[in-house]
């Protein structure tokens, strides 16, 4: 009897799981309310087409908490972070990248969002070995078009996602160079916030060792601390959002079309990159914000549901901004990464006669 797999991607979390809302002190809340102020300030003016989008991102209410958390509650750092990834967003665009655009990247299955582990949180898998494309700012585009459907997918209290990178199949030749790696963390980091809760890695062949010790010294502590290689898979993620090769209970087998259509489908993204509110999104309520005011039960309208030029997302140059330099690629900056390329486990499914 041959295995039954789907091609249905997992949108919410386990029934079992339930993250909790982060807590404040009233001091905390004033730092956050003094930080979204702060950003506010710094908004385009009401007739630029993207204020709104703006608007919307800076409001949304673990935002500006995130930043705070991410300078530890020192508000000259967290306003200097803030403004650099508000200067990035006018740039980039990240909620208005078009999904015609970015479509080809993703027609082999290397980077997919499916699933959520042990705290809610959404799983982006990342197949080096299925590189279908040679590098360009659009395999940039692409990733960061995922980061942004991986927090659509985000349930009530949960604002972080889980990266996991599987190294199988991967070569020198389908790996990403070191350079564009140092772009995507710089990005992650410094324009995403607080987004990665867990980072991990398996079937790393002893070959790329090399790559992580290159991408070392660009790590902050935080991102570093995330980072786990080999770990034990079933321990973190429920087994019915596992994949099978994983050792779960997921057989799930990528398809492209219907991969695409399902994830847009649910983020509310059109495929010229305009955006709407999915009717799932609409009846979500949030229990707690960091100011401890309420929020409507229904979730602010992406762009209030009208149709968005997607070309006002213009080609991007990529630039590692605020990165240290390469002279400090030392090894001694990479202490404290565990690299062990011992291969998971791969567990073959015993399919029932």
């Amino acid at each position: 009897m041959s295995e039954v797999f789907t091609h249905e991607v997992v949108s919410h979390p386990a029934p079992s799981v339930r993250p909790e809302a982060r807590e404040y002190t009233s001091e905390q809340q004033e730092l956050i309310a003094e930080l979204r102020e702060y950003a506010l300030s710094c908004l385009l003016p009401d007739d630029d087409p993207y204020q709104p989008n703006e608007r919307r991102w800076i409001e949304e209410p673990e935002c500006c908490a995130r930043y705070m958390r991410a300078a530890k509650w020192k508000m000259v750092d967290a306003k200097k972070r803030i403004k650099g990834t508000i200067d990035w967003r006018r740039e980039y665009k990240p909620d208005l990248i078009s999904a015609d655009e970015v479509e080809p990247e993703n027609e082999s299955g290397k980077i997919i969002l499916n699933g959520f582990d042990n705290d809610g949180r959404p799983i982006i898998t990342m197949r080096p070995g299925r590189q279908n494309t040679k590098p360009s700012e659009r395999q940039i585009l692409h990733l960061i078009f995922c980061l942004e459907r991986a927090i659509d997918y985000m349930p009530p209290n949960q604002d972080s996602m889980m990266i996991l990178v599987d190294y199988r199949s991967a070569s020198l030749k389908t790996n990403p160079s070191i350079s564009t790696a140092i772009k995507v963390l710089g990005i992650l980091q410094n324009h995403y916030v607080e987004r990665l809760g867990r980072a991990i890695v398996v079937r790393l062949p002893v070959l790329l060792n090399f790559f992580f010790k290159g991408i070392g010294p660009f790590m902050d502590p935080v991102t570093r601390e995330k980072m786990k290689f080999n770990p034990s898979l079933p321990d973190l993620i429920p087994a019915e959002h596992l994949e099978a090769e994983f050792g779960g209970n997921f057989n799930y087998k990528f398809d492209h079309k219907s991969y695409w259509e399902q994830v847009c489908r649910h983020s509310g993204v059109r495929p010229d990159g305009s955006r709407y509110t999915p009717d799932w999104k609409k009846t979500i309520s949030v229990e707690t914000t960091p100011d401890s005011t309420s929020v409507p039960a229904s979730l602010p309208d992406l762009v209030n549901d009208t149709d968005v030029d997607s070309s006002r997302a213009p080609s991007v140059h990529i630039a590692a901004a605020g990165l240290p330099p390469a002279q400090t690629l030392l090894d001694s900056a990479f202490k404290g990464l565990q690299l062990d390329p011992t291969p998971v486990n791969v567990v073959t499914p015993q399919v029932s006669p």
